[in-house]
């Protein structure tokens, strides 16, 4: 069911076409309004059209007897679809890697940065998820990079942001575990502060309080 604001158009768009001579209108309107179904084009484009005739049409077409009818349907309608967008909840974000050795991954997230193998799917794998707390991570093995690791490095192309508290114990926790920083732990100038680690295939994560 389209918007009330939407029908509104729609009915000052058949005037404009009657207005303007269009002859496909004039098969519309012979179609659903009684009072013009004996009239050729012609003299449906020669007789009165008014917005209220655009606005029966429009509610004949859609199988209701008025305009006002139509109207509360499509309020309804909206009224029925803004509860149900309310009630829609994001639970998290699942931001997928590439990788080319997934062992080598695994081994990385688990060992390193202290996530836990949610599951690896496939023989030999080549599928799997990492998660910490709230972050899930998957990860995708592929032959070979599809994207220059230098280039994002140096350009800054994150390939996941994870929130977290205590980013500080955090980073402390990854440098005792020699973990690789793109960028060390850091105050940015709104605020936040953040570090970034790159994984084996230099995709980086940028981590942030």
């Amino acid at each position: 069911m389209p918007s009330t604001e939407n029908l509104c158009k729609q009915a000052k768009r058949i005037v404009r076409w009657h207005r303007e001579g269009h002859h496909p209108v004039a098969e519309l309107i012979r179609a659903h309004l009684p009072a013009f179904g004996e009239m050729s084009d012609l003299e449906i484009l020669a007789h009165r059209f008014q917005l209220t005739d655009a606005q029966e049409l429009i509610a004949r077409q859609r199988g209701v007897t008025s305009w006002q009818t139509l109207l509360e349907g499509a309020n309804q309608m909206s009224d029925s679809q803004t509860q149900a967008t309310a009630q829609i909840a994001f639970n998290r974000a699942e931001p997928q890697l590439l990788v080319t050795d997934l062992a080598r991954s695994l081994s990385f997230f688990t060992e390193k940065l202290g996530f836990e193998t949610q599951f690896s799917y496939g023989e030999p794998p080549f599928y799997a998820q990492v998660a910490r707390g709230a972050a899930h991570l998957n990860l995708r093995c592929v032959p070979e990079p599809l994207a220059d690791p230098s280039l994002a490095r140096r350009e800054g192309y994150l390939a996941a942001s994870i929130c977290v508290d205590s980013i500080k114990e955090l980073f402390l926790e990854y440098q005792a575990n020699g973990v690789e920083f793109a960028q060390h732990l850091r105050t940015e100038p709104w605020g936040a502060r953040t570090f970034i680690v790159a994984d084996p295939d230099g995709n980086l994560i940028l981590f942030a309080e």
